[in-house]
């Protein structure tokens, strides 16, 4: 059985990281680890938009791509 994360569609991780992006569900969707910073550090500090925004660019330019190195469909 394999735990490796079905291939997002770009557009949708953009739309989900303009909406929910503060709360790491793009990331936690695309297999990142670290998907969980990013909602204490909206929570908490409310810095985690920035770092959502700067996702959203990456994502949009194609920089940003699964976990595991497989690109955006």
């Amino acid at each position: 059985m394999s735990d490796q994360k079905p291939v997002q569609q770009k557009v949708t991780m953009i739309l989900i990281c303009l909406f929910l992006g503060g709360l790491g569900i793009h990331r936690l969707m695309m297999g990142y680890d670290n998907w969980w910073q990013q909602l204490l550090l909206s929570v908490f500090c409310g810095v985690g938009v920035f770092w959502a925004l700067f996702d959203l660019i990456q994502i949009a330019t194609g920089n940003m791509g699964m976990a595991d190195g497989r690109e955006l469909t």
